[in-house]
């Protein structure tokens, strides 16, 4: 193969890796964030269940972690 044809290839090779690499970085934020969310979520809900704060505290914070993540 001569020089023409192999920079086009891997100029589409590297770009179509680094495509993928982002994708993947994006899903795995997604995750992590998710996943944080509803760990937080639980924690409210738990110290609501044992009275350390009452329904209304709980219900705040939720909401204002859902305006942070806007």
């Amino acid at each position: 193969m001569s020089d023409a044809t192999v920079v086009p290839i891997v100029a589409m090779g590297l770009g179509t890796l680094i495509v993928v690499i982002s994708i993947i970085f994006g899903v795995v934020k997604r995750i992590v964030v998710s996943r944080a969310t509803e760990t937080s979520r639980r924690e409210i809900a738990a110290y609501v269940a044992e009275g350390a704060m009452t329904a209304e505290e709980g219900e705040r914070l939720l909401q204002a972690g859902k305006r942070a993540c806007r």
